[in-house]
């Protein structure tokens, strides 16, 4: 299957609208350097330029075989190299596979299609019913290699995970980071591995009949090593938390959005995955009549159609917009839900600090579980405004939210980068992942919390730019300080020690605690994959109501989830028993005998 833009397919092209000269550098296996002059393709207003406006590529004259190039990059002559000073110096390409060296050097051919797969039995993935499992591939095992991921597949498939979500593995600059301070969006990062440990990590979980999910990040560029602009207007004057918005509607905005199109591409289609975790679109500023969400479906659509798997599209967002979802918005097919998280985290910890004041009632979570957002519409004391929509509970389906106990970013996102596990009992363990696995939306869960690591997972960095890195540190610092914590108990971003902390520890999982919630989320898993009562269905088929002042009925169709928040024992009335006996209780927290659940107690009839 061809992709769309046919420049972006010939070798060592590069798109470069506003330049008046481009120079391709290659190097050859024994270092010698050679230089081609690109030609402008045709550029004018006519539709059959549509494809080739601002790209260059070599004359037809010009041949070069890719096996005997090493590296190569390109001089562009362009404002923003001079404005840089960067004229005349040999950039990586923008498009650029692979990264040896970092995204300050010189690029490397690579060829997706060289990869053999063995994974030809692959039917796909099918998201409703399934259950996510979100991984950092740095500090998932102690080598941080895609690799050693791949080695450790067996255990995620003993699990029953049904996908694996990886953060963002595109190249960034350092040794580590969390993935969203990507330059490089078409490399894979060559700490991980680089593309061809991504494509053996892809076959050999497809071969385990787990799907790969990537999170994939267009809102914004990571703060160093991105030479894409000097290349062409790829920035707009709009700023984001995490860095300058993309231009995707202004001057020369066509050859942006196809530059994430192809990014698309790459990944579903060459790359073989099964969907795409879209990073925060409410930052996506787009001021066109078809967002550029809606086109990423359409390539979406038009992938699933070739290859006859399903591919699927996750996105984050903030705003609780029920567009999101919907065929005449973005067409994504599924969003998070942050409200879940923050409903059950408040009546796990008790706090309420921030945004979870908004959730400090246990009816918030209640809400959640019942209607999907919790604002949906209502005024947030966070935000000082009114916030979000309500979904159409006969349109939308509750598979299409994805929600967490646990993330990166709401643990990450902690001064201390403190997990549950260091916050709760395992009862309160238990509960949050049985109102998650058993919930009627898809289930993510976050590397380690299945067996309660005691690792934390905190915010961490590697820039090498010494201005870059203390604005990192301070930034972080500051931040957590306005909020009253002590600076001194915020872990150094910048520091090898901060990412060493954060990566989870086999012993973890071998000790008491470890097998008792492992065991527990493999019951979990199986009783949603097996039990018919807990498979996808409409938000009719759902209700939760609380149970005294601290314990709360989940209802789906014939069975019952019932969980104790409170620190004292809970009766249960005869409306919730209804005649039934437990098939599952958390470490005998349910006394049959007198219809009483334990404090922190979680059963299901």
């Amino acid at each position: 299957m061809q992709h769309t833009l046919n420049p972006a397919q010939m070798p060592f092209s590069v798109w470069s609208p506003e330049a008046t000269a481009v120079t391709l550098v290659v190097e050859d296996h024994q270092g010698h350097r050679s230089e081609f002059e690109l030609l402008r393709l045709p550029d004018g207003p006519e539709p059959e330029a549509d494809q080739t406006r601002g790209w260059w590529a070599l004359p037809e004259t010009s041949r070069i075989q890719t096996e005997k190039v090493r590296r190569y990059g390109f001089i562009a002559d362009t404002l923003t190299a001079s404005e840089w000073n960067l004229s005349g110096k040999v950039l990586p390409d923008p498009r650029s596979l692979r990264q040896p060296e970092g995204p300050h050097e010189l690029s490397a051919p690579y060829d997706p299609a060289a990869f053999t797969w063995s994974e030809s039995n692959w039917s796909g993935l099918e998201l409703p019913g399934a259950v996510i499992y979100e991984l950092h591939v740095g500090t998932f095992t102690a080598e941080g290699t895609l690799d050693a991921a791949r080695h450790k597949l067996p255990y995620l498939a003993e699990l029953g995970v049904d996908a694996v979500e990886l953060m963002p593995v595109n190249g960034f600059e350092g040794a580590h980071n969390w993935g969203y301070d990507g330059v490089n969006w078409f490399a894979v990062d060559e700490s991980y591995g680089g593309p061809a440990a991504y494509q053996a990590f892809v076959d050999a979980a497809h071969l385990l009949g787990i799907g790969v999910i990537q999170d994939v990040v267009y809102n914004h560029f990571g703060p160093s090593g991105n030479y894409a602009p000097v290349f062409g207007p790829f920035l707009s004057e709009v700023p984001s938390p995490w860095g300058t918005t993309l231009n995707f509607s202004g001057p020369h905005s066509d050859g942006i959005r196809q530059y994430v199109l192809d990014n698309v591409r790459l990944f579903l289609e060459d790359y073989r995955v099964d969907g795409l975790r879209l990073d925060a679109v409410h930052a996506i500023v787009d001021n066109r009549a078809t967002h550029l969400l809606a086109d990423i479906r359409s390539v979406s659509d038009e992938i699933e159609a070739a290859s006859g798997r399903k591919k699927w599209l996750i996105a984050e967002s903030d705003r609780n917009d029920p567009a999101t979802l919907r065929n005449d918005g973005y067409r994504m097919h599924a969003q998070w839900c942050d409200d879940f998280h923050h409903g059950l985290h408040v009546a796990l910890t008790g706090e309420t600090d921030s945004y979870y004041g908004d959730f400090a009632e246990l009816d918030a979570l209640v809400k959640t579980l019942n209607t999907g957002f919790f604002h949906d519409g209502n005024y947030s004391s966070f935000r000082q405004r009114h916030h979000g929509a309500p979904l159409d509970l006969e349109r939308e389906e509750p598979w299409q939210l994805v929600v967490s106990n646990q993330t990166h970013d709401q643990v990450g996102n902690r001064a201390a980068g403190d997990r549950l596990s260091a916050l709760c009992s395992d009862g309160q363990l238990a509960i949050a992942a049985a109102l998650t696995l058993l919930g009627p939306y898809t289930p993510m869960l976050f590397m380690g919390e299945e067996f309660a690591a005691s690792t934390p997972w905190q915010f961490f960095t590697d820039h090498q730019d010494p201005v870059i890195a203390e604005a990192t540190r301070a930034g972080r610092f500051n931040e957590f300080a306005a909020m009253g914590w002590d600076a001194a108990l915020v872990p150094d971003p910048q520091d090898h020690t901060t990412r060493d902390a954060s990566v989870l520890q086999e012993a973890d999982l071998a000790s008491a605690r470890g097998q008792l919630m492992f065991a527990w989320y493999q019951q979990l898993i199986r009783l949603r994959h097996e039990d018919k009562n807990f498979h996808v269905g409409a938000f009719d088929k759902h209700s939760a109501e609380l149970v005294g002042e601290r314990g709360l009925a989940l209802q789906r169709r014939e069975r019952t989830v019932v969980v104790n928040f409170g620190e004292e024992p809970l009766s249960l009335p005869a409306s919730v028993l209804d005649g039934r006996k437990p098939i599952l209780s958390f470490a005998d927290t349910y006394a049959p005998q007198t219809a009483m659940l334990a404090a922190h107690g979680t059963v299901v009839f």
